[in-house]
């Protein structure tokens, strides 16, 4: 199987929560992660390309993601 799996090993979590232990920056991919069950790699790396192909709101909703989640 492939390690792209939620690294916890359990089902996914209900409800978003940041993951601020296993996080990079501030936790938010890892709490995704924790949220979907698809590893918080795929969800860095999709927030690096949607950055770099000029969506313009990335960052800022990351970092409201960041403030407002628990």
């Amino acid at each position: 199987m492939s390690n792209l799996t939620n690294r916890n090993g359990g089902a996914p979590q209900t409800g978003y929560r940041l993951d601020k232990r296993n996080g990079k920056l501030f936790g938010v991919c890892s709490g995704l992660a924790n949220t979907t069950g698809i590893d918080a790699t795929v969800w860095r790396i999709g927030l690096v390309v949607a950055t770099l192909l000029g969506f313009g709101l990335t960052i800022p909703i990351y970092l409201a993601v960041a403030l407002i989640a628990d």
